[in-house]
């Protein structure tokens, strides 16, 4: 049996898988066999050989920060890897609330994501077989068809609903603050119908809607065991609510993640943490990194605060060096996750006055 990547991390150091990683993709994504029409393209504008001088990751660098410009409208089949030349492609896109949203082509990515996600999760909580409901955006985004293939994985069946983050943004922007209200509600009952009539034992929610619903029900003696929660609400504060008010005892395992990324996952809850939301990335195929917002190239220091530099590296899409617009501070390894860390990611400060989260 071919060894997966989480045995390579088992059985090496995680730096050494991460640059022998990084060198397999970007040779398949340079390849002129196997890459990416962008990145074949690209390859003619730099002045070094991706395949050749690319060795580490730390060599990445020399790509230069990816440009969020480049992955709004099209073509978007420039993003799809010669070697996926007739496979089943699908797009999904980011959340648009800074204007037209990114798009990533995808194949497999998101079921790789959120099977090794699901094996982060406990099964006394999360049981085997038991079914799952999807209190989040509906529509072209990743989430929706990531949690439904979790509860595949898991043997269970997800039922689903409909949400339109855009409209609430819409609602928000205008000062409609009646409306969005109304809108949420609405979302929240359709999630109380699913929850009465159906043995749901799993849920995912964003803080606002999670917060929602555990006003108009109790969870657990609605059944839910284990509850997994991901957004730009994800604080500290409402890391102690859930636990100590919302949840009553029901599992609750925060992520960090978009679609540009996939998802990083929570650092098992520790008192000593002091309901500090603390995340670790899929490593080797996402990289976080807390970088200094005025010199982006230097990560800061164990502790500090810095703004959150991403990279992606899986064979469908190859993103070195993107500026998320999210802060954070340099959480170092644990146990578990023996690579780098965040701790309590937020809005980015300077974007914080032109960015609507909306439902999140």
């Amino acid at each position: 049996m071919t060894p997966t990547i989480q045995d390579r991390i088992d059985t090496k150091s995680p730096r050494t898988v991460l640059d022998a990683w990084t060198r397999e993709v970007v040779q398949w994504h340079f390849d002129p066999e196997t890459g990416t029409p962008f990145w074949l393209e690209r390859a003619k504008t730099l002045d070094f050989d991706p395949r050749r001088e690319i060795q580490t990751y730390d060599d990445l660098d020399r790509f230069g920060f990816f440009q969020d410009e480049w992955l709004r409208g099209g073509p978007v089949r420039r993003w799809v890897p010669k070697a996926y030349a007739g496979k089943p492609i699908c797009t999904f896109e980011t959340g648009g609330s800074t204007g037209v949203p990114k798009s990533r082509i995808n194949y497999q990515d998101f079921r790789i994501d959120y099977e090794q996600f699901s094996n982060t999760l406990p099964d006394e909580f999360f049981p085997r077989g038991a079914d799952w409901i999807m209190v989040g955006p509906s529509g072209p985004r990743r989430l929706r068809l990531a949690v439904e293939h979790l509860a595949q994985v898991r043997g269970g069946i997800c039922f689903g609903l409909d949400l339109d983050p855009r409209w609430v943004i819409k609602l928000l922007k205008r000062g409609d603050v009646q409306q969005a209200e109304l809108y949420k509600q609405h979302v929240v009952e359709q999630a109380l119908t699913l929850l009465k009539a159906h043995e749901i034992k799993c849920m995912f929610a964003t803080p606002k809607l999670l917060e929602a619903i555990c006003e108009r029900i109790n969870l657990k003696k609605a059944g839910i065991t284990g509850v997994f929660c991901g957004g730009t609400e994800m604080t500290p504060q409402f890391h102690r609510f859930a636990k100590e008010e919302l949840l009553d005892g029901i599992y609750f395992a925060p992520t960090y993640g978009n679609t540009l990324m996939g998802l990083a996952t929570h650092k098992p809850f520790d008192p000593a943490d002091n309901y500090a939301v603390i995340y670790y990335p899929p490593n080797p195929r996402a990289m976080i990194e807390v970088v200094d917002p005025d010199e982006p190239a230097r990560v800061v220091e164990y502790g500090e605060t810095g703004r959150v530099r991403l990279t992606t590296l899986t064979k469908e899409f190859f993103m070195p060096r993107f500026l998320e617009r999210d802060e954070c501070e340099r959480e170092p390894p644990c146990s578990i996750y023996p690579w780098d860390g965040v701790r309590n990611v937020r809005p980015y400060r300077k974007f914080q006055t032109t960015v609507v989260e909306g439902v999140y």
